[in-house]
Parts: C-alpha cells; sequence; structure tokens
C-alpha cells in the first residue's frame, strides 16, 4: 500500500537564479530517501509541476554522493532579475513551490 505525501515531507531545497534560469537543489532528508527522489521526481514531472513558468528546458543533474538533485529550469524567470516583473524574479520560492509536488511512500 503507498501514501502520497508532498515532497517536504522527505526532502528540503534551495533555489535562486542564473540569469532568466532558476536553480533547484532538492535534498533528501535521510539517505534512504533518495532513491524516490531520483524515481519521482523526475525533469519531466518538474517541468509539468511548473507548466506556465518554465518555458524552456528542464534539466536535472543527480548527486548521489549527498543524496541530492539539482534542477536547472531554463527561461523559468520573465527576463531575471533585472528584467522580470515577477516578484520573485530571482526564483527563491521556486523551491519551496516545489516541495508541494506529490510523492508516494510506501506505509
Amino acid at each position: 500500500m503507498m501514501r502520497r505525501v508532498p515532497l517536504v515531507t522527505i526532502a528540503h531545497a534551495r533555489s535562486g537564479d542564473k540569469g532568466n534560469s532558476c536553480n533547484i537543489g532538492l535534498i533528501a532528508r535521510k539517505p534512504e530517501h533518495y532513491p524516490v527522489l531520483v524515481e519521482q521526481v523526475t525533469a519531466e514531472r518538474v517541468r509539468d509541476h511548473f507548466r506556465g513558468w518554465v518555458h524552456g528546458n528542464v534539466v536535472r543533474y543527480e548527486m548521489p554522493n549527498i543524496h541530492s538533485l539539482n534542477f536547472l529550469l531554463e527561461d523559468a524567470l520573465g527576463g531575471g532579475a533585472t528584467a522580470s516583473l515577477r516578484a520573485d524574479n530571482q526564483g527563491k520560492t521556486m523551491g519551496g513551490a516545489l516541495l508541494r509536488l506529490l510523492v508516494e511512500l510506501p506505509e
């Protein structure tokens, strides 16, 4: 039996800008949660989660030695810090927004 929980249950995140791209680091709270991140938090799911915000590619990098994933969301900040009219033009809240994604855990 599986249960659906928000990603924040098993991970924490940090995000910020790189020009018009957003970088999100996703870190497993425990090493045993890392395989869940790898299996369920794909670049495609992240892109879908941010539909309407990310207009470019989403690239995922795996860092198993520190139980983390890093996502680069291209064309995601409305032009970047100096050009964007968004309230969060540096992508600082996007890590927190990703933590709302639902994942499945065994009961």
